[in-house]
């Protein structure tokens, strides 16, 4: 039996995509300094299937688990950190097609156009005078069964790479009355249309290559059958997509800790009054390194732990319809241990990318040497779904048996 024949299935796809990932490492700082787009990036995992890791494997893909997913993710955003984060509204368009295959709904042309190498983006959020609880984009209905999009979307993550986009949408219909119940959905719209304009208008410190920007849709034309009513949608999104983010953020923790140890092994200037003539022997330099370490295994344990979770609830899609009762109990554990997670994992990687500016001199600040990237993209991160929020539903529901918030929105409330 050779070597290759003994590894497990996370060996096989590290060894797969690792070197993929050390190629797009390499431009990572750069592609930060210049402020460019990691287009190409995106083209070679598209290439290489990245975008099907989950899609099984009869139908084209890898068959990967969510903590394999979440694994290759943090290995991802140790390379670039952008990148998992642009594929996060791609990753819940995979398992909501997976989770609706498993219902009986059969999502093999989707399985073809992921295995294909298209990829979806995200369209969710609108800012402005937005309610809380309403959206203005809107899918009119059609007199021949399709839909009309018509709408803006700000912090369209990975629209600008994407075939296309997973859009969160009011519906609209003929007859329509006063005072009714409005109707929400989710739809998938073709990005290559010439309705759909994405402008890469994203002015956040961090994580500037997400392409987090404006999507406007002018009656973009939707098929009945990519249009999910909001309530079908699978039941684990919420705690998916933060864990997609605790694996940016673990990934954003990983880099920084290499970056900071390089510079402390090549530093040949020191302080007159440090503890040892190199600094790279300095023993509180060298705690400092070992604390951040700790905090990346920290992290890293936490993230995959989520993950484990969240695999607890995808595996019951087979019987959820039968078992609904499970199938809450369990996303309810997912979404309390994300929401955990999220708390200490976000205080780690905020204090390890800023203390580990302590090994070094002034000149760490150096822009050229990009060390400040890694805390201004730990920081845009985190400000996603703040920790304070996360930490008072863990007390919530420790105390009180309150019930996680699903499908939390964001808009104007009332004053």
């Amino acid at each position: 039996m050779s070597i290759t024949d003994t590894r497990s299935p996370l060996e096989e796809l590290r060894a797969t995509y690792g070197p993929v990932f050390d190629e797009i490492g390499l431009g990572a700082l750069q592609r930060e300094l210049d402020d460019v787009l990691p287009d190409q990036e995106v083209r070679r995992l598209k290439e290489r299937g990245f975008g099907a890791l989950r899609v099984p494997t009869r139908y084209g893909g890898r068959g990967a688990s969510i903590p394999e997913l979440t694994q290759l993710w943090i290995d991802l955003a140790a390379a670039d950190s952008n990148l998992p984060q642009a594929l996060r509204g791609h990753a819940a368009l995979v398992e909501d097609r997976l989770w609706q295959h498993a219902q009986g709904r059969d999502q093999r042309v989707w399985f073809d156009r992921f295995a294909a190498g298209e990829i979806a983006g995200n369209a969710w959020s609108e800012v402005g005078a937005t309610a809380i609880d309403s959206q203005q984009t809107v899918l009119a209905a059609q007199p021949d069964g399709s839909y009309r999009l018509t709408g803006s979307k700000f912090y369209t993550t990975g629209t600008i790479y994407a075939e296309w986009a997973d859009v969160y949408a009011r519906i609209e219909r003929d007859g329509a009355g006063l005072g009714q119940e409005p109707e929400f959905a989710i739809a998938i719209v073709d990005t290559r249309e010439p309705e759909v304009i994405v402008t890469d208008d994203w002015d956040g410190f961090g994580q500037r290559g997400t392409g987090s920007g404006t999507t406007t849709f002018d009656g973009a034309v939707v098929a009945a059958r990519d249009v999910l009513p909001f309530g079908e949608r699978f039941p684990y999104q919420t705690a998916l997509y933060q864990l997609n983010l605790l694996a940016v953020l673990t990934g954003i923790g990983r880099a920084a800790l290499t970056d900071f140890v390089g510079h402390v092994r090549d530093r040949e200037r020191n302080y007159s009054h440090a503890n040892a003539a190199r600094v790279r022997d300095d023993p509180q330099v060298l705690a400092r390194i070992g604390e951040a370490s700790a905090a990346v295994y920290a992290a890293e344990a936490a993230t995959l732990r989520v993950a484990e979770a969240i695999q607890e609830v995808a595996d019951l899609a087979p019987v959820a319809a039968g078992a609904a009762d499970r199938v809450a109990a369990a996303n309810e554990r997912a979404e309390v241990e994300s929401s955990a997670a999220q708390v200490v994992v976000t205080s780690l990687v905020l204090d390890l990318t800023s203390d580990l500016f302590d090994t070094l001199g002034a000149s760490g600040t150096s822009l050229s040497k990009g060390l400040d990237r890694h805390w201004r993209n730990a920081r845009t991160v985190s400000s996603h779904n703040p920790r304070i929020l996360k930490a008072r539903v863990v007390g919530a529901h420790l105390v009180n048996g309150t019930p996680p918030p699903y499908a939390w929105a964001i808009g104007r409330t009332a004053r």
